[in-house]
């Protein structure tokens, strides 16, 4: 074999050896948790890879009831599913203006936004505790959406805004010939046509929000509205003390099923999104 040929097949060899191993290294712990959430908490210790001898199912029912893994579910789509809608509807106005408009301050805002990515949040938990403490929004539903919508704005809008500049104008131009206002044009032409990079952005968005933890742990004091995160931090502590490590793997198991569920499904849609945007 030629030195020529040889060079391309060893770096590609060499690539799919640390991607395999990568894969391992991920998919281990979730198989072991899986199995951990379906066997006894005498079977985790005493044989931490085997299969249960018989699946456990009552792990996952006493996780989704006694330790309230359902309503922090609920609690978690409320939050998530409010505060997505709303990034999503003003990151793409937002985007879309910086992108089509010139105007005065244009670049400045949109710098200032994308410095916003650059921010520690936890810098600024102080001083948005007591903004939202004296609006009134602390524990509540309706604080935490916004507070999460304005976390992810920035990001919404970075990735959004390569996309808005690189459709064509043609097609706007010719909608403002056909009568089209402002508003229609980006609803019904330009909007559709930036369908992959909203999907794309749209569940990096989920994800993050989904796991969010250190803001409902300083904006969320009120157990009956925990999220997820805050649940699932609470679950460990008390089946810690409890020895009910089983019903611990079932509440983690639950926890990871929506996100899971959400990438299995949208995974074309992802790919497809991150490669127009990187086209243009």
């Amino acid at each position: 074999m030629k030195p020529r040929l040889l060079k391309p097949r060893l770096t590609d060899g060499a690539l799919h050896l640390v991607l395999a191993v990568w894969a391992v290294l991920v998919t281990l712990p979730l198989a072991w948790a899986v199995l951990s959430s379906l066997k006894t908490d005498a079977e985790i210790f005493a044989s931490p890879w085997s299969l249960p001898a018989s699946p456990q199912w009552d792990n996952w029912a006493r996780a989704w009831q006694e330790a309230n893994i359902g309503k922090y579910l609920l609690n978690t789509l409320i939050v998530v599913g409010g505060a997505l809608a709303l990034v999503m509807l003003l990151g793409a106005l937002t985007a879309y203006c910086l992108a089509r408009y010139d105007f005065p301050g244009n670049r400045l805002v949109y710098y200032l936004l994308v410095a916003g990515m650059l921010f520690p949040v936890f810098l600024a938990l102080v001083p948005l505790f007591f903004v939202v403490d004296q609006l009134g929004l602390l524990g509540t539903y309706h604080g935490l959406i916004l507070v999460y919508a304005a976390y992810a704005l920035p990001f919404t809008v970075f990735f959004l805004h390569a996309f808005f500049r690189s459709l064509p104008a043609a097609t706007a131009e010719a909608a403002f010939i056909d009568g089209c206002s402002h508003t229609g044009v980006f609803f019904r032409v330009m909007l559709p046509m930036a369908r992959p990079g909203m999907v794309s952005v749209g569940i990096f968005n989920f994800l993050g929000l989904w796991n969010q933890y250190l803001l409902p742990l300083v904006l969320n004091p009120d157990p009956d509205r925990y999220v997820l995160a805050q649940g699932l931090a609470a679950l460990a502590v008390s089946q810690g003390y409890r020895s009910d490590f089983s019903g611990l793997f079932a509440g983690l198991i639950i926890a990871i099923l929506p996100v899971l569920l959400a990438y299995l499904l949208f995974q074309r849609q992802i790919r497809s999104g991150l490669t127009a945007g990187a086209v243009r």
